[in-house]
């Protein structure tokens, strides 16, 4: 595969011109790039429906040889948020000229991953989740793959499952759950699924004999190790958290449960309506809706366990439950259940009080920073939190999260004008626009234009709802690609209507 065409000029800096790498970099033609490697994701996504397993192993290896798709794994890498964060070697890749010699560097003959540098991060529940962080050269060679093994997984996914998929969302699961428990008739209960550490407990052996890649990558991959404070540990089973593989990894090991479901209260000659099965899955977090609890009990779960102890796996028997629609359950950050035959989706009271808590901290931490400052930390917090929600019933909790942040910010102003007095400190800091009145707002001049930074109000994010994508949609089968392009239109999202009651 030839290298892209140049077609934009290099800038030159104050410093000199730029080197020959650094303008090849710059003057890469991206779209290009993505068309060629696109049109190979096409050719693997057919092989793969026609089982033609040979022609995509071909087609994989011209992907992960082509200077295209060595030139787009380094992109991802480099701007995705995490292009920052540095592996064992300590090192990143911030400059064109580092960023090509990083893309030409990425070679099969020899490759040998480094271990991974152990980090926690804090979970809701106090406890810590382990996260793998492969050096630079590594998560560019996962990306690589990513791109070759990404249309494998998406042609054999199971039809309702959302998680780390290309053009799918936690809006579309909680969509699905809504068409599937809001009627009169739907089914009445539900079973929460919860996988004990499902990406450390995924069978190598599983992995090596049913992931349609270059076993010798993968194997490496999985035996690479981790170093936690200067001390190498082996991996004996999972793929570790952090690394750019591990999602598509871990969707394709859960890919075959939706079926398992389905046969275990139905066999294939006979219907299974009656029993109101329905799958809805988001990475290893998933629900099945069943017409009785003793469906669910005596014959879905014992498949689900089944099913995942040929892959190492096993539910969490903490976690997993069976609760009526009446009491409702919490799913990816939202609350689901019916009031008086009607169903209601409302953010969990956990999202909240997390909302809450985290706005309480930047505050906190910022007693004596200005109030711009404080804006411009608060403000994409707010925002991220309130759009997540926007497909919801979630007008009154946007309401109810103004008024808590309001109480905190007030107490933080008059903190700082002990001797003040309320009016004094509400001229300063609050103010009136239109019918809004106490709005959170600083006049500052920024760039040296003057500029009124205002406080992000939950309430004003409008309720609209998500029009679920069709189950069916492979994006990489061009027969779905004017269906992608017109959800992707205004006009498709205008058509999306608003939640009775909001």
């Amino acid at each position: 595969m030839t290298e892209p065409e140049i077609s934009v000029q290099a800038p030159v800096s104050g410093t000199g011109a730029p080197s020959h790498s650094e303008r090849l970099w710059l003057q890469t033609d991206w779209r290009k790039a993505e068309k060629e490697v696109r049109q190979l994701q096409e050719r693997i996504a057919k092989a793969t429906q026609e089982s033609r397993w040979g022609k995509v192993k071909a087609l994989q290896r011209l992907l992960t040889r082509s200077y295209c798709g060595k030139l787009l794994a380094v992109k991802r890498v480099t701007e995705n948020r995490g292009k920052r964060t540095p592996g064992i070697d300590g090192k990143v890749w911030s400059t064109p000229a580092a960023k090509l010699k990083g893309a030409l560097a990425l070679k099969h003959r020899g490759y040998r991953p480094q271990p991974l540098r152990r980090i926690y991060i804090p979970k809701s529940n106090g406890k810590k989740r382990p996260l793998g962080i492969p050096t630079m050269r590594d998560r560019a060679m996962q990306s690589l793959w990513k791109l070759a093994l990404e249309p494998v997984a998406e042609t054999q996914a199971d039809p309702n499952s959302y998680g780390f998929r290309p053009k799918r969302s936690t809006a579309d699961a909680i969509a699905h759950c809504f068409n599937a428990l809001a009627k009169q008739t739907s089914a009445k209960w539900v079973l929460e699924g919860d996988i004990r550490g499902c990406f450390d407990n995924i069978s190598h052996e599983w992995l090596l004999r049913n992931i349609a890649m270059d076993k010798v990558v993968l194997r490496k991959w999985l035996e690479a190790g981790y170093v936690e404070e200067g001390t190498l540990f082996a991996t004996e089973a999972g793929t570790p958290q952090g690394g750019i593989i591990s999602p598509v990894l871990a969707n394709l090991t859960l890919d075959g449960l939706e079926q398992a479901i389905n046969m275990s209260v139905a066999p294939t000659s006979s219907p299974r309506r009656p029993f109101k099965i329905h799958v809805v899955r988001y990475a290893d977090d998933f629900i099945v809706t069943g017409a009785s609890k003793e469906v669910l009990q005596h014959q879905v779960r014992p498949a689900i366990e089944v099913f995942l102890r040929a892959r190492g796996l096993e539910l969490s028997d903490e976690k997993t439950r069976i609760t009526h629609i009446a009491q409702g359950f919490d799913f990816l950050g939202q609350n689901i259940r019916k009031y008086s035959g009607k169903l209601l989706i409302n953010p969990a009271r956990k999202s909240v009080k997390a909302l809450v808590d985290k706005v309480r901290e930047i505050v906190n931490g910022n007693k004596a920073a200005t109030q711009a400052n404080l804006i411009l930390n608060l403000n994409p917090v707010i925002r991220g939190w309130a759009m997540y929600h926007r497909h919801i019933v979630s007008k009154a909790r946007f309401a109810w999260i103004d008024h808590q942040i309001w109480r905190i910010l007030w107490r933080w102003a008059v903190r700082r004008h002990a001797m003040k007095g309320a009016k004094w400190v509400k001229q300063k800091y609050f103010h009136v626009e239109g019918a809004r009145h106490w709005v959170f707002a600083s006049d500052d001049r920024i760039n040296g234009i003057s500029q009124r930074l205002r406080l992000f109000s939950a309430a004003t994010v409008r309720i609209v709802r998500h029009i679920k994508i069709r189950s069916a949609v492979n994006p990489y089968d061009p027969l779905w690609t004017a269906y992608l392009e017109r959800r992707h239109r205004p006009i498709f999202r205008s058509e999306a209507r608003s939640y009775l009651g909001c």
